[in-house]
């Protein structure tokens, strides 16, 4: 069963674990089925394709999927790593970085 995530698409992102920990860059698409996300310039990986009508072929880097649980949000003020919670303002519901208190929509 699919999970809903706190990360959505278009959020900057922090990776914090792995091979490319410390990287930020923008969620490109959400997998929810999966677990997982697609951040931009994160998770590179090498794609041998061959040769089709729409491209030429050959080794193409890309990026792979990461798991939601190696990502944390960007807090607006400090730029660090932070949890995100829940807040209603104007009767809208609302996600805030829990270290600043900020909203992240």
């Amino acid at each position: 069963m699919a999970q809903k995530f706190k990360i959505k698409k278009g959020d900057q992102v922090i990776v914090t674990t792995g091979r490319d920990k410390g990287r930020r860059g923008e969620v490109m698409q959400v997998l929810r089925e999966e677990n997982r996300v697609l951040v931009q310039g994160c998770n590179m990986v090498k794609r041998h394709t061959r040769p089709t009508q729409a491209s030429p072929g050959g080794i193409i880097n890309k990026e792979a999927p990461l798991h939601v649980s190696n990502v944390a949000h960007i807090d607006p003020d400090s730029g660090s790593a932070t949890r995100v919670g829940y807040e209603v303002k104007d009767g809208k519901k609302v996600r805030i970085a829990r270290r600043s208190g900020k909203a992240l929509d």
